[in-house]
């Protein structure tokens, strides 16, 4: 893999994970016992305003679990997005349901009007539960993704949802410190307003633990119920009596005490990730054929990755060309995920009217967004972006 100057998403770790890691290794409180687990979960309540918060060992694992915690079987239906990170799509095939996968909207995230006409017309709702008319399968739940770090608009689906009991699962792996400043949500944290939400802190997320996720809900019974199941479901732990079968996915005290200091300083990065998103809308918009993807107005989105968008004819270069050309450079980019429903695992799978996700796709380029990111090397971006085209 190439050595890159300018990376595309890397962790910066500059405040008291030396310390609280070595406390960990002092005290030898390394696994999933110690105190920075339930400190940990405690700081992500007191910032996202979710009353409960459980660590799991990665995003993909509280997806996995929260969707069981919903009442997701084998043989139900679920709703997700085409354009996201394949994790809640295989979460939703790890607990033995499939995919009905939707468009997107101008931000990237779930098209919810097409959503909502989906379940308005092509779903029937008989004995307390919603059926797809297409296949006679139950659809448990809906899982929209916020993704970049954008807000998706919620307020009416969650509604409708409601009404059908389909659960709402927010997969807010990307959005920590995004929260909604208008509408119907005005002041929650993205991952706060479904049944249940989870948060993901790999190593390229806003703040990180190396690897981990957390699961968020309002429920005391479910929150409970994660805990037991992540730690392969011990009913007498002394004795090891197992009553379910649990997993093995309750996050490390090294972890947890990662992301207490690094949680310590989401404001500086927010401020950070905002700065870089503003110099590249200003720098941007001076480049014929070049456009920076737009932010949904209704939130303070955390702005997580910045989207490149490129007009091909335009620019006078392919989305491919420039991201090889920027590579040679030391710059590295990345395209937006392949569309799901296409994925080899998925391409048999439900699809409604998806026409929008694959253009954003072919025509968006992932730029470096890290809270290292200087101003200096935005320049140096930006230059390499002019270079094959006016400035108007």
């Amino acid at each position: 893999m190439p050595d890159y100057s300018i990376p595309l998403s890397t962790p910066k770790i500059s405040g008291n994970e030396w310390q609280y890691v070595k406390e960990c290794l002092d005290t030898e409180w390394v696994s999933s016992a110690g105190k920075y687990v339930e400190l940990f979960e405690e700081k992500i309540t007191e910032y996202t305003g979710a009353k409960y918060a459980v660590a799991c060992v990665n995003g993909t694992s509280a997806l996995q679990v929260a969707l069981k915690l919903a009442g997701v079987i084998p043989g139900d239906e679920v709703i997700v997005p085409t354009i996201t990170f394949i994790a809640p799509v295989n979460a939703i095939h790890y607990n033995g349901a499939k995919p009905i996968f939707m468009d997107a909207d101008f931000f990237y995230n779930i098209d919810v009007k097409k959503t909502i006409e989906f379940i308005n017309n092509e779903t029937v709702f008989k004995n307390g539960f919603t059926f797809n008319k297409t296949t006679d399968k139950k659809i448990t739940a809906i899982l929209p993704v916020h993704v970049w770090g954008n807000a998706a608009c919620l307020d009416e689906l969650i509604p409708l949802c409601e009404e059908r009991n389909i659960a709402v699962l927010e997969d807010a792996s990307e959005s920590l410190g995004t929260f909604y400043k208008d509408g119907r949500f005005k002041g929650k944290h993205t991952g706060t307003v479904g049944k249940l939400g989870c948060l993901s802190f790999n190593g390229n997320k806003i703040i990180t633990t190396g690897g981990g996720g957390m699961i968020l809900t309002n429920d005391n019974k479910l929150a409970e119920k994660a805990r037991y199941l992540i730690t392969q479901a011990k009913n007498d732990p002394v004795r090891y009596i197992h009553h379910e079968i649990g997993y093995n996915f309750r996050l490390s005290n090294i972890q947890a005490a990662l992301g207490v200091a690094q949680l310590e300083q989401l404001p500086e990065f927010l401020k950070r990730k905002r700065d870089v998103h503003k110099q590249y809308v200003e720098a941007v918009e001076k480049i014929e054929g070049l456009a920076m993807a737009t932010v949904p107005d209704y939130a303070d989105n955390n702005n997580w990755m910045n989207l490149l968008q490129i007009d091909n004819k335009t620019y006078g270069e392919d989305r491919e060309t420039l991201m090889a050309r920027l590579s040679e450079n030391g710059i590295q980019t990345r395209p937006v995920w392949a569309l799901n429903h296409k994925q080899r695992p998925y391409k048999d799978y439900q699809i409604y009217k998806i026409e929008r996700a694959g253009e954003l796709v072919e025509r968006s380029l992932c730029l470096p967004s890290s809270t290292n990111l200087n101003h200096a090397e935005i320049d140096i971006l930006i230059n390499h972006l002019s270079s094959t085209t006016k400035i108007v």
